[in-house]
């Protein structure tokens, strides 16, 4: 199964970019993977949020298909230790889905509609992080569950 991060705007810090590019390729060893980045909303300051949500949101769906199991990172998400995921995902690698696609949204969450069309939210923390380290720490965080699933000695536990 081909796994996908969606992403909303570019990495503009090169040291947290050089990081999650490292993650991006240990991940292709285990799985087809690719991160998609959308451009960010222009002229935002004479949006409401809203709106901003609406037109980020429309992105995102016109950037998924039907056959795609959708997951939201999203603070109102599940929590999951790292070892729940890896046997989470390990299901989900069985479902008859085309591809299962991380959605990291922009600095005001998810549009309604985006809720709507999601089949789970999962959250990497109860604390607040800049949507730039999000990448990071979840590219880490999936690095690390094909660790486990292979039974590699990278996760201690």
């Amino acid at each position: 199964m081909k796994l996908a991060l969606l992403q909303t705007g570019k990495t503009t810090d090169k040291n947290i970019s050089a990081v999650a590019d490292l993650y991006s390729g240990r991940i292709k060893k285990y799985t087809s993977f690719e991160i998609i980045t959308l451009p960010d909303i222009k002229n935002t300051k004479s949006m409401s949020v809203q709106e901003q949500k609406l037109k980020e949101g429309k992105r995102i769906l016109q950037s998924v298909s039907m056959d795609d199991y959708i997951i939201l990172l999203d603070e109102k998400g599940k929590e999951l230790r790292t070892v729940e995921l890896s046997a989470w995902m390990e299901k989900l690698f069985m479902q008859p889905k085309k591809r299962i696609v991380f959605v990291i949204g922009g600095p005001w969450g998810f549009s309604e509609e985006v809720y709507n069309r999601a089949d789970f939210m999962m959250s990497l923390s109860k604390m607040t992080f800049p949507h730039q380290l999000v990448r990071l720490l979840f590219l880490e965080q999936l690095y690390r569950v094909f660790t486990v699933i292979k039974g590699e000695p990278y996760h201690h536990e």
